[in-house]
């Protein structure tokens, strides 16, 4: 485990965005994994591959580029590493980041699931609402750890391992047609 830790090191310090990018794309599939054997009991003769695959491209395309750039504006917007500061950048995260974040999101999935426009509109309507105040039961102190304990390129890599649950959560929310 301690080589495995080391070598992502080493790669984090070679590629930083593309490690950060495959880490984010290839934990939002491990968290439709968990949605569909844990949270929906597909078994693994009903596990739709495609699916996890869809999902997975939203985590390289989607999640890893957006959130990981967001961390960068937002340490260049609030510099600094003391407890206001991470209160800072943790209130301007959840209070204008997260929920236009999560609305796009839903809408990618929506348009990835095949939705016409006002079959996605809907289900934005019937879902984001109940998802944002999800997130905010999760976000608001992972982020204010985040911020004020993790380093920059890192910080992506661990909201998204501890994002594999929200990550389930949102890959079963946003695939429930």
């Amino acid at each position: 485990m301690a080589a495995l830790w080391r070598s992502y090191q080493r790669l984090m310090a070679q590629h930083p965005w593309r490690v950060q990018i495959l880490t984010a794309g290839s934990l939002v599939g491990v968290g439709d994994v968990i949605s569909q054997q844990l949270v929906e009991r597909r078994g693994l003769s009903g596990h739709s591959s495609r699916r996890t695959l869809k999902m997975m491209a939203i985590g390289f395309c989607f999640v890893g580029p957006v959130v990981g750039g967001w961390y960068q504006l937002l340490d260049r917007l609030i510099p600094g590493n003391t407890k206001m500061v991470a209160l800072k950048k943790m209130t301007l995260d959840q209070g204008g980041f997260a929920p236009c974040f999560l609305g796009c999101f839903l809408a990618i999935a929506g348009a990835l699931n095949g939705l016409s426009a006002e079959e996605n509109w809907a289900k934005i309507r019937r879902d984001y609402l109940d998802a944002l105040l999800t997130n905010y039961y999760l976000w608001p102190a992972v982020q204010i750890a985040n911020f004020y304990f993790i380093p920059l390129n890192h910080r992506l890599a661990v909201v998204q391992v501890v994002a594999v649950v929200w990550n389930s959560y949102l890959s079963w929310k946003a695939n429930q047609l």
